[in-house]
Parts: C-alpha cells; structure tokens; sequence
C-alpha cells in the first residue's frame, strides 16, 4: 500500500535522481622502458568505495543534480619506448575524468639510463637510475634500477605498493594494484610493469601489468581498462627490447536510483547489484546525466 501511494507521486511510477553517486576513476597506465627498461607506472587510482589509490583514506562520493551534465573521460595507455636510449621514455598513460574528479596517467618506465618519469603513479627506472614520482593519494613510485652485470630495470610503482627495486640479476617487479568492488564483485585495478634486464630475471607485472623481458624481445603490454603498465624491455645479443604498452583506464559509478544517460563519445554498459544500479565506461570522452 504505501509503495503504491510513493510511486503515484512521481510521474512515470519511479522516484527521482537522488543525487549521490560512488565512482572508481582509474587513470591510463603508461609504456615500459627500451633496453635495460623500467616497467610503466600504473594510472591514479580514485575511489569511494572498498579502498583507493596511494595509501589514502576513501574519496567521499560526489553530490549531483538531475538534468546536469558531467563529464567522463577515459584515459588511454601510454605507448612503450621502440627508439631511442637514454633519452626516452615509455609515454605516459592520460588522465581519467569524472566531473571533479581527475585521475592522473602513470608515469613512464625508463629507458636504458633514464629516470622513471612521474604520474599517478611512477615509472620504474632504467639501470642505475631512480624511479619516478607518484601523485599522492592515488599511487606509489616507480622502482630504481641496478647495476652490472646484468643491467636490471626498476619495476613501475601501483596503485597499491611502490615499483621493486632491482636487486643483482633480478630486475624490480611492478608495484602491487588496489581491489575495489564497486561493481559487485572485488576487481584489481592499476598494477605496476614489470622492468627487463640483460639475462637474469625479468621483473613481473603486477594486476594486469606487463611483463619485462630478458633479451632484445618487446615486453608484454599491460590488460586493456585495468590502468596497469607496460613492460620494460630487456637487452640481448640483437639489441634493446621495446617497452610494452600500457592499459587503458575505466569510470565507473554506482547509484541507487534514478536513470542515467550515457553521452555519445563514449562506450558504456549499464547494470544492478546488490541494490545499486552501475554505469562501466570503457572509453572515450562525453558526457553523462541521470534523471
């Protein structure tokens, strides 16, 4: 009887929009390192739900208005380093938007005497070098690399833990990812790449990351829409490996009721769990609105 009563109110039988939405916003990864590379660092990792990126306190969810655009924005991986030496670098992954919230790229691996570069979170070093920074609250630096005779990168820093290091002949594995279940079931997002080396023991990606590789082979790119980062490429008798790609970001947003509107310019699929209607936005930029 009173559920009658309530949905006689509302035109069309359903309430209205009630304002909040939880998000995750998790940012491009970026490219691993060329020869003697550091694994990409993985995208920033924001969330209200579960935990989030860098070590933070969850981010609090966004109030909104029904009939109001806001804008979404997909971040894409960075490209591995397939030139150059010293001075290159795996390109760093883009930003993830929703309304106010940015998510920023990882940084990216380093190539043979090179830094890792800073971003959301940072790039594993090439050999001798120092891993990159991260943004706080969203992810961990990147690994610093070794030294003779096997050269190893450093592993790119996750959302969850800072890149290895490298230690003798084993190059630094990627930083560890964060498990968020907004969606309904616990999904592990932004995982660092794993760094290369000349022999020894290429580092491992971590949380869809990629691996590095040993010899003058390419390194594995990092699993599309987890914002993890590519591998760093090893160095044999043939030359530099190429660094792997990074993984595209994701948006997604969970609400209780109200319908949203999912804007052209981007890919998306609607669902429910546990109560809660769910919005996944795999690429693209647009907007999107509930009523």
């Amino acid at each position: 009887m009173i559920g009658n009563i309530v949905a006689g109110i509302y035109a069309g039988g359903l309430p209205p929009f009630d304002g909040t939405v939880n998000y995750l916003v998790v940012a491009g990864g970026a490219g691993g390192g060329r020869g003697y590379g550091g694994g990409g660092g993985a995208g920033g990792l924001r969330s209200t739900v579960t935990a989030t990126g860098g070590g933070g306190t969850l981010e609090t969810a966004l109030t909104l208005s029904g009939g109001t655009n806001y804008t979404v924005t997909v971040g894409a991986g960075g490209a591995g380093a397939t030139s150059g030496g010293s001075g290159t670098k795996g390109a760093n992954g883009s930003n993830s938007v929703f309304s106010t919230i940015t998510s920023t790229g990882g940084g990216g691996g380093g190539s043979d005497t090179t830094d890792g570069a800073s971003g959301g979170s940072g790039g594993g070093a090439g050999y001798l070098k120092t891993g990159g920074g991260r943004t706080v609250n969203q992810g961990f630096v990147g690994g610093n690399g070794g030294g003779s005779p096997s050269f190893p990168g450093g592993g790119g820093g996750g959302s969850g833990a800072a890149g290895g290091n490298a230690a003798g002949s084993v190059a630094g594995s990627g930083g560890a990812g964060v498990a968020v279940g907004i969606s309904g079931g616990s999904v592990t997002y932004a995982g660092g790449g794993g760094a290369g080396i000349e022999g020894g023991t290429a580092g491992s990606g971590a949380a869809g990351g990629g691996n590095g590789t040993t010899n003058a082979s390419a390194a594995s790119a990092a699993t599309v829409n987890t914002g993890s980062g590519g591998g760093g490429g090893g160095f044999g008798g043939a030359g530099p490996g190429n660094g792997g790609n990074g993984g595209s970001g994701i948006v997604i947003l969970r609400w209780t009721v109200g319908t949203i509107t999912i804007g052209a310019g981007l890919t998306g699929t609607t669902s429910t769990s546990g109560g809660f209607q769910i919005a996944t936005i795999t690429a693209g930029t647009g907007n999107v609105s509930w009523a």
